[in-house]
């Protein structure tokens, strides 16, 4: 058997701990994004809440997953993020529940991505918070984003795919 065809093929857990099937992302344009809360990048919230208030009504996502592997930047609990980001930045697009994205305890959503779109580690890993992976309607990867790679310099890809 060959190995996942597309987001479709992933779940994802929110906050509670409730898991949710990507499979409901279908038909959308979905930003895959691994944030922290005290990382330089940090202010790339209010880009992609930009995005996704210009963009939602059309069809786009955005996924947030929170990863305390990079410089330990994202230490707080799902309450505390997610306080965090809708009083610093007024999140409103979904937040996912803290996870690994690299090593032996990845996400397999987050192997898959590396594997589909793989960085300048290769697939071997994600580099730092912030990056970002654009996946269209069909639920398969377009692109990846460098964590250096503002929100707003995605809205022409989202564009083309809407």
């Amino acid at each position: 058997m060959s190995g996942p065809a597309t987001i479709a093929d992933f779940t994802a857990k929110k906050p509670n701990g409730e898991e949710i099937s990507l499979a409901d992302k279908l038909g959308k344009v979905i930003l895959v994004v691994n944030t922290a809360s005290k990382c330089g990048f940090t202010p790339q919230y209010d880009g992609l809440e930009a995005l996704w208030k210009q963009y939602g009504e059309r069809g786009f996502e955005v996924l947030a997953f929170p990863c305390n592997q990079f410089g330990a930047q994202e230490p707080g609990t799902a309450d505390e993020i997610e306080s965090f980001c809708k009083v610093n930045f007024g999140v409103s697009f979904p937040l996912m529940a803290k996870i690994d994205v690299n090593g032996p305890n990845a996400a397999p959503l987050f192997d898959w991505l590396k594997a589909e779109a793989p960085g300048v580690l290769g697939t071997k890993g994600i580099k730092w918070n912030f990056t970002k992976f654009l996946i269209d309607r069909q639920g398969k990867v377009v692109k990846r984003y460098a964590p250096t790679d503002k929100p707003a310099s995605i809205a022409k890809d989202i564009e083309t795919l809407l």
